[in-house]
């Protein structure tokens, strides 16, 4: 061992121990490569067509697919933006981060950041589209994002990139995002798209305003996957695809009603596939769970760092090479706090969960709320029921709330929620019908509770406190009530 591992090896633990934080260890690694992650906003599992869903046309992420691994059941740990990102970037858990479990938070400096520790070890890093947001990095100190510099695109950093270093590109696509209600990708997606072949979900009503919502969405599907395979193409013109690892990937789920922040897999499942070359075996797909915030350590270990003992969340890097991984990945949990700022008084609406193969289990920790905000107060683009974002299906909802015809739509959406949610995925795959009063699942719901308040206890959670309200108190950072946030 030389002179610089057993110092590493000597003082990295002893740190660790005394609460300090240094840089990222190396670790034994063939080679450094360049990482290329393409995430996109509010694009939800399975819409790709390598993923069976033939109205997704997707060829850039079906050739990651077909040339690398696929990740069958990824969901992020927050069903909302910032806080996503926050917990890819620090390799945390959300309610370990404090205000970084919300939107629109600030991003304190508190914790090792995956993104300056690749530049630290020598990466080049920068972002185009939507980094690290919607939030405020200025009132924490950042003078530049806490992803990077930003570039107009991946063409744009790569020809730019000091030769020779490795590097890190953050390219987020926000294509799949609703645009306050505008349809902007309808016409081209009604021009290559065969209409009659959409597949309406069954929390939603068959009508004209959903089925151009779904059109429009599709639509942002095929523009993502156009910036995507640019940049794959400014790779293999560089003879640099095969050095890369490409992960390509979503924040949260889609932005429709009962979608984005909702812990139902409509706003928490993700796609996921990874290519590196001959690295992986192609074709692939791996059913075990995978968070989207294990990605923070998985880019240091792929980078040949050792993630700082801070981090909680787990590399797969060992799952993606085909090799034994530490411990079985059977579940993920996930959690919410305040997405938008849309209950009086700046409530949260807390939820903690976890999603096995079998069941999914949610625990609304205030079911007094209103789980998609307030219904008497035009908070969001000038409509209630604030986190619900705006669509044309949703302007469709509130107009026929007392339609009888739309009411199990509207108690789905906009209702409030009991404690305890409970669904049987094998009969119930969207998720509508809660079980957790039926005595047969007794003992699926008390196991699934115990493994919920274990991992809230074990990770330091302060809602194991039931008094404990502290989201309720942090800044929002967002436009105020009743104007349109960017």
């Amino acid at each position: 061992m030389n002179l610089r591992r057993l110092a590493l090896a000597v003082f990295c633990p002893l740190l660790g121990a005394l609460g300090l934080h240094a840089a990222a260890a190396p670790t034994p690694a063939p080679a450094r490569p360049n990482i290329l992650l393409i995430l996109a906003d509010n694009w939800r599992y399975p819409n790709a067509g390598a993923l069976g869903d033939s109205m997704a046309r997707t060829p850039a992420f079906d050739r990651v697919a077909r040339e690398g691994v696929v990740f069958t059941h990824t969901f992020n740990p927050v069903p909302s933006c910032s806080p996503t990102r926050s917990c890819l970037l620090t390799g945390k858990i959300a309610h370990q981060l404090g205000e970084r479990a919300s939107l629109w938070s600030a991003f304190p400096r508190d914790t090792p950041i995956v993104t300056q520790l690749l530049r630290e070890a020598g990466y080049t890093i920068g972002y185009s589209g939507k980094p690290w947001a919607p939030g405020n990095t200025e009132v924490s100190g950042w003078k530049e994002n806490p992803v990077g510099p930003k570039f107009a695109g991946f063409a744009d950093f790569h020809a730019k990139r000091p030769a020779g270093a490795p590097f890190f590109f953050w390219l987020g696509n926000t294509d799949t995002a609703t645009k306050g209600g505008r349809i902007p990708y309808l016409a081209d997606a009604q021009a290559k798209l065969d209409a009659t072949q959409l597949v309406i979900p069954p929390e939603l009503p068959d009508c004209p305003e959903v089925r151009r919502d779904l059109l429009n969405y599709y639509g942002g599907v095929m523009k993502l996957d156009n910036e995507a395979a640019r940049a794959l193409a400014t790779l293999e013109a560089a003879g640099q695809l095969d050095d890369t690892v490409v992960i390509y990937t979503s924040d949260n789920g889609w932005q429709m009603p009962r979608g984005l922040a909702n812990c139902y897999d409509a706003g928490s499942r993700v796609p996921l596939a990874i290519r590196w070359g001959k690295n992986l075996t192609a074709g692939r797909r791996v059913e075990a769970f995978i968070n989207v915030a294990d990605l923070g350590p998985t880019f240091l270990e792929l980078a040949g760092l050792r993630p700082p003992a801070e981090m909680t969340m787990r590399s797969f890097k060992n799952l993606l090479l085909g090799q034994p991984d530490a411990t079985p990945r059977d579940a993920v949990f996930m959690e919410r706090e305040r997405h938008a700022d849309v209950r009086r008084d700046h409530l949260s609406y807390p939820v903690r969960g976890i999603r096995t193969k079998e069941f999914l289990y949610l625990r609304n920790l205030r079911p007094d709320r209103w789980p998609a905000g307030d219904p008497d107060v035009n908070f969001l683009h000038g409509r209630p029921y604030g986190d619900v974002d705006t669509t044309l299906v949703k302007d469709v909802l509130l107009a026929h709330q007392q339609d009888p015809a739309f009411a199990k739509f509207t108690a789905l959406i906009f209702g409030k929620r009991p404690a305890e949610e409970l669904y049987d995925l094998a009969k119930d795959p969207h998720q509508l019908t809660n079980v957790a009063t039926q005595p047969a699942y007794a003992a699926a719901l008390a196991q699934l509770r115990t493994r919920v308040e274990t991992w809230m206890r074990d990770t330091g959670d302060p809602r194991v406190d039931q008094s404990y309200d502290g989201w309720d108190k942090f800044p929002y950072y967002g436009k105020a009530p009743g104007k349109t946030p960017e």
